[in-house]
């Protein structure tokens, strides 16, 4: 075999290493992307529950003239869920059991209330907030597969090779078996 195709062997073999390399590197780097585009859905639907929530506390307001201390336990456990945002999965599971926690009061507070129960703005913002803790819920299970996904692609070999750069993604768990329950939404 002439010394120029043993050359080109050796050319073809790196190249095909390289090529390789970089498709292995760019899918770790996609993996990464959609996990932070599906923490973004996640921050988008927590957004809307926050926005809903002054709305739902000012309906309730004028009905439970003697139940001041829920009414600001929602509204304390909102702010710190806000506060929560950008430090990470763990902080912001914590602070979104809390905020479910508060509204599960809120909720359990307004059943003694028929007028309340009745009223159309409620009835409507029932229904949004329902639809939004679906959405969370989705939101959160698109988070956690994907993070499952891009933790695989870091850790399976020959990947785990060239991952030295890349930080495994932390799961949005909930910690207490309290805030597992969802949120009834019943009035």
């Amino acid at each position: 075999m002439p010394p120029w195709a043993i050359v080109l062997i050796v050319l073809a073999v790196i190249a095909v290493l390289v090529l390789w390399a970089v498709g292995i590197y760019n899918g770790m780097v996609r993996g990464r992307n959609e996990t932070k585009n599906a923490w973004s859905q996640i921050d988008v639907q927590l957004k809307r529950r926050y926005d809903l929530i002054p709305n739902l506390v000012e309906t309730v307001k004028g009905y439970l003239k003697h139940e001041r201390d829920t009414l600001e336990a929602v509204v304390r456990a909102r702010q710190v869920a806000m506060g929560a945002s950008g430090q990470g999965a763990a902080a912001q599971a914590q602070a979104e059991g809390q905020l479910t926690g508060a509204l599960k009061s809120l909720f359990a507070v307004t059943e003694a209330y028929p007028d309340l129960k009745a009223n159309e703005n409620m009835l409507r913002l029932q229904e949004e907030l329902s639809s939004t803790e679906n959405k969370i819920g989705f939101a959160r299970q698109a988070y956690n597969d994907s993070v499952m996904r891009y933790n695989n692609s870091l850790e399976v070999f020959p990947n785990s090779l060239l991952a030295g750069g890349f930080q495994k993604a932390e799961f949005f768990e909930v910690e207490s078996a309290e805030e597992r329950k969802a949120v009834k939404v019943q009035f």
